[in-house]
């Protein structure tokens, strides 16, 4: 397939990623297996910009995200609640939710200005997602209608736990994020395979950077 169905992610770290896992190994206990959350092939993962790509734009979409990242500092989250909201055919759907930052948001529209208006489209069809069919149309819903739905002012952070309504855990839950990963979207806009990556700064990179620009 020469096109494919990807987003633009924040990858937790360890501990948050555990957690979302174990969150989600009891939804699916509970509720079933339409999101089974791993290390391997179906990454928790923070959205940032999802679309269309053409595969030869790889490449290109790699580099940017390597510039990108070298703009922002590993990122300090805070997970804030565990609600299940409502998805298109009215099954509930828990995520947690992260608390808004000036620089995650900024990340966000980064992506959609540098990267999204260059080399994304929105026209989705089904074998552009990984291992289809079938697709729900949730899924399709996502992406198609992401810059007006999830863009800029409406862009909401969280990281999807699974279907169903999760127990009670403690919270918030603070983590931190400093992976920046292309990724090829499955059904339930899951993140199934890594096509690129790039990390953010390190505290230490950026006091590197300026030590040698003195020197």
């Amino acid at each position: 397939m020469s096109r494919l169905a990807v987003d633009i992610v924040l990858l937790p770290s360890g501990p948050m990623t555990d957690k979302a896992i174990g969150v989600n190994r009891e939804l699916v206990r509970r509720y079933g297996e339409k999101i089974v959350l791993n290390r391997e092939n179906c990454f928790p993962h923070l959205s940032l910009c999802m679309g269309v790509l053409e595969r030869k734009d790889i490449p290109a979409v790699s580099k940017i995200l390597t510039r990108i990242g070298k703009k922002f500092f590993s990122m300090n989250l805070t997970a804030t609640g565990l609600p299940a909201h409502p998805d298109s055919k009215g099954e509930r759907v828990s995520d947690f939710e992260i608390k808004p930052t000036e620089q995650l948001q900024l990340l966000h529209e980064t992506i959609m200005k540098d990267l999204a208006a260059q080399f994304l489209t929105y026209d989705v069809t089904e074998e552009m997602l990984f291992s289809p069919p079938p697709v729900d149309e949730g899924t399709f819903h996502w992406i198609k209608n992401y810059p007006e739905e999830s863009g800029f002012k409406n862009f909401r952070p969280h990281i999807t736990a699974g279907f169903g309504e999760a127990e009670p855990i403690e919270l918030p839950i603070r983590f931190t994020a400093s992976k920046l990963a292309l990724c090829h979207l499955g059904n339930f806009c899951t993140c199934r395979k890594i096509l690129a990556s790039a990390e953010l700064l390190q505290r230490w990179d950026r006091a590197f950077q300026v030590g040698i620009s003195r020197c």
